[in-house]
């Protein structure tokens, strides 16, 4: 009987969006922080795809990077780069995605953070699926790539993709909650790092183009603004806003 009566509390609990208190300057710096990301991330995106389309700009920067690189080829990188291709791959990266997701709905007070997290990686993916086939830009040859051969499309890059999101979002999502300045600068220094590991490998192995990763970490820069914002609106509430409506 117990058990049935503390049930909907605790699902109740876990499926309402948490709420935060913050003050009205806070609010504004994470909206402010929203739309900024969100302008620079166009502008990425933006720049890479008129270059491939118009085989233009940074478009002209792809082959001299991809010819750096297969001359800068190495076994113990090549390992490395293949360790990141499956742990961020369509494989690895759902399960640990969805590990997270599940863990730490779990273990929080409210599901709503990896919920959004989730959502954000969702998205990401749906983007990636759908820009492939109507941008159509060819992958490097398939004598350059040193694991196995991708015939598909390679713009946006999926891996640099997912991780970015991955390590962008989250990194939001926990340091928004800490107010500890380090613990932010940490986080995102630690997702500055990973996306830039990301990067290097897919154009290490031969799979992209640089006009392709850097149009995935536009992109992100995107998605991780949507999150804030979502998450701004859904969880925050300011008293003095709060008091001049009344």
């Amino acid at each position: 009987m117990t058990a049935v009566t503390q049930a909907p509390g605790w699902w109740r609990r876990k499926s309402t969006p948490e709420r935060r208190t913050v003050g009205r300057t806070e609010r504004a710096v994470l909206l402010r922080g929203a739309v900024v990301l969100a302008v620079v991330g166009s502008a990425v995106f933006s720049a890479m795809l008129v270059g491939v389309l118009g085989h233009s700009g940074v478009q002209h920067l792809d082959r001299p990077v991809e010819q750096w690189f297969d001359a800068h080829r190495d076994r113990d990188l090549t390992g490395v780069s293949a360790f990141f291709a499956t742990v961020f791959g369509p494989v690895g990266m759902p399960i640990i995605v969805l590990v997270v997701t599940v863990v730490w709905a779990l273990v929080a007070r409210h599901a709503w953070r990896p919920l959004l997290l989730a959502c954000g990686m969702v998205l990401g993916v749906a983007t990636a699926q759908l820009l492939a086939p109507i941008v159509r830009h060819p992958r490097p040859p398939v004598g350059l790539m040193l694991l196995a051969p991708d015939h598909t499309f390679s713009f946006p890059s999926g891996h640099v993709l997912g991780a970015s999101d991955f390590f962008l979002i989250g990194a939001f999502l926990v340091a928004s909650r800490t107010h500890r300045r380090w613990v932010t600068v940490l986080l995102f220094a630690l997702a500055a790092l990973m996306i830039t590991a990301q990067v290097v490998t897919r154009l290490y192995l031969g799979y992209h183009w640089l006009t392709d990763t850097l149009a995935s970490v536009g992109l992100s820069m995107m998605i991780t603004a949507l999150a804030i914002a979502v998450d701004t609106h859904v969880t925050v509430r300011v008293p003095e806003l709060a008091d001049a409506t009344r």
